[in-house]
């Protein structure tokens, strides 16, 4: 019953008012790092959360955004953003690629660092979500998807303050500012979060630096970003037995791109970008006995990559190459090093006038310790009617084992240096309902079977984790996301997913790759009460293959004046205990109190 009436919230209040905060819209440039198409010209899954439903989605954090995202699946070990991994229909947090503005934030240490990220909900402009095999377009790690977050780059100078309290002694700060003439703009953020925690143990801090510049020259057009985020947390049974109750955890992040767009013929545009990341992770078991077991890694990436793009009468070509040099230092996986360089080729072709395109690509990639790869993938669409598109792909994705696949080891855990890389070929095909007057939406049916799947398992409960390459899992399943708009005042969006997962092996106990959600409903609402009060409620439903199913409802009521804004959010309604991992329980009802100031 209460699974009910949990929907009929979510729906009911279509007799009210909203704004316009569609998720898949025609007018959004797909982001790619070589040929950038619209979003109705994409042959691929792609949903995208603009800034307008960034601010009016109760969330603090960037993987709280993603909750609300069909298909997607976060699995947070306590609240806010502070340690969370992003699936992608059915995959593992360690095959999902985080981009920042097309920068790759692939950490070969973990994937659990992923969504470390040095960037606030203030600072983005919209978030593109690629669910579907992406290796042929950003390589490695975009095994079954890519997240990539479009950072603002205002156009107007402006101050703005921010503050934000709440239960659990949550508390937060942040300051921003942009300062714009018709040559060069800045844009400058910093923020601090802290909590008591919800529970023993769970207490945090998080400080995040983010600089942003672009300057016209006559060159092009030159970027420069730079983003820090330093977080410490109590990580009460994260990843330990729940009985290791003071565990603790601090982890920096580093991240600089310079970045040039040139164009030096009407047909040609060449992107040079220089890039720099540095992760640093030091866990201590038991906080008030540091020298008990203590694991300290630094890991620095540096690379290189160019992309062009050249028009012509057969279409459009995309052509790029990456190279980078990764090292790590560890008092647990040792001291690394690793050279990748990537070569990536694709051409879109366009026929009756436009209504078929289709885009064959290829990227081949060379890893120092795991040899030369090809990904072979394509693309093809057909314009049905003016409104509806019939899209298909396929494509070959590949991953080659962390270093904490390989060489981790403690009491509980013993890594596999013998691991060999793990591959898919993956398909889909749907239809995407496009430039409607009220609705807008896709559906597909999608396939990824999956080989020398990596995963850590053992025979007995007795025995440690270890990593292997199991003999295949298979994914398939369909995806649904629609937006509904009745009238220009209010917006409905809605999304559901269903995975079912084969193996082809005998695992006994799995630690990562069969905790993919069955089931995934997404739904919500966005009322526009008068011109500058909004109110969201959102619903998501979760049925995971190893842990109870559970219904979630949150809330965010906004107010949004010409200066000063201020938002009342309350997340678990419900105050429902529940888990998104096997080990931790998640918050329970949460309140939480926004405002702002801002001035140009």
């Amino acid at each position: 019953m209460t699974r009910y009436i949990l929907i009929l919230l979510t729906f009911s209040s279509s007799i009210f008012a909203q704004q316009d905060t569609s998720r898949v819209l025609q007018d959004v440039v797909i982001h790619g790092n070589r040929i950038q198409t619209g979003f109705d010209e994409t042959a691929a899954s792609i949903i995208v959360l603009k800034e307008a439903e960034l601010k009016q989605l109760p969330a603090l954090s960037v993987s709280d955004l993603l909750h609300y995202v069909a298909g997607v699946d976060i699995r947070q070990r306590g609240a806010n953003g502070l340690q969370a991994d992003a699936g992608i229909r059915g995959s593992t947090f360690d095959q999902v690629l985080i981009l920042i503005n097309g920068i790759k934030i692939s950490d070969a240490q973990t994937g659990h660092h992923s969504l470390n990220l040095p960037i606030d909900i203030d600072n983005i402009e919209h978030i593109e979500i690629l669910k579907g095999p992406a290796a042929r377009i950003f390589g490695q790690n975009a095994f079954a998807g890519a997240i990539n977050i479009i950072t603002k780059n205002p156009d107007k100078s402006f101050v703005k303050l921010q503050a934000v309290g709440g239960d659990f002694g949550l508390g937060g700060f942040r300051i921003s500012a942009a300062q714009t003439n018709d040559k060069v703009k800045h844009y400058l953020s910093a923020a601090r979060d802290f909590s008591d925690g919800y529970q023993y143990n769970t207490a945090y801090e998080i400080n995040n630096f983010f600089y942003q510049s672009q300057v016209n020259t006559t060159a092009g057009k030159l970027s420069l970003l730079a983003g820090y985020t330093n977080r410490a947390f109590g990580a009460n049974g994260f990843y330990a037995s729940p009985a290791y109750r003071d565990q603790f955890e601090a982890v920096q992040t580093s991240l600089a791109a310079i970045t040039l767009q040139t164009q030096p013929t009407q047909r040609l545009s060449i992107n040079h970008r220089v890039y720099w990341r540095r992760n640093q992770d030091d866990y201590i078991f038991n906080r008030f006995n540091p020298a008990a077991y203590r694991n300290f890694h630094l890991n620095n990436t540096i690379g290189y990559e160019a992309n062009a793009t050249i028009n012509n009468h057969l279409g459009t070509t995309g052509l790029g190459v990456d190279v980078s040099q990764l090292w790590l230092r560890s008092t647990n996986l040792g001291n690394r090093e690793r050279t990748v360089a990537t070569l990536f080729a694709e051409h879109r072709f366009e026929f009756l006038s436009t209504k078929i395109h289709i885009t064959p690509g290829v990227q081949l990639n060379y890893y120092s310790d795991f040899g030369t790869n090809l990904f072979p993938g394509i693309d093809a669409g057909f314009v049905l009617t003016p409104h509806l598109t019939l899209f298909s792909n396929a494509g070959y994705t590949y991953r080659v084992p962390t270093y904490t696949d390989l060489y981790y080891s403690d009491p509980a855990n013993l890594g596999n240096p013998n691991l060999q890389p793990e591959y898919a070929i993956s398909y889909e095909v749907g239809l995407k309902l496009i430039k409607a007057k009220m609705i807008q939406g896709q559906a597909s049916y999608f396939v990824r079977n999956g080989k020398r799947i990596i995963d850590w398992t053992k025979a007995q409960q007795s025995d440690p984790w270890k990593p292997d390459n199991l003999i295949g899992v298979n994914m398939q399943g369909i995806d649904v996301n629609f937006t509904f708009k009745p009238t220009r005042f209010i917006s409905l969006t809605g999304g559901y997913t269903f995975i079912d997962a084969e193996q082809v092996s005998d695992l006994g106990f799995s630690k990562y790759a069969f905790e993919n959600l069955k089931h995934q409903v997404q739904s919500g609402i966005t009322i526009v009460y008068i011109k500058t009060i909004s109110h969201t409620i959102n619903y998501r439903y979760c049925d995971r293959a190893n842990l109870p199913d559970y219904h979630i409802v949150d809330t965010r009521l906004m107010w949004q004046g010409k200066t000063v804004g201020a938002f009342a959010d309350v997340t678990n309604i419900g105050d429902v205990s529940y888990k998104e991992t096997n080990l931790v329980t998640m918050p329970g009802r949460w309140f939480k109190l926004g405002v702002s100031y801002r001035f140009e």
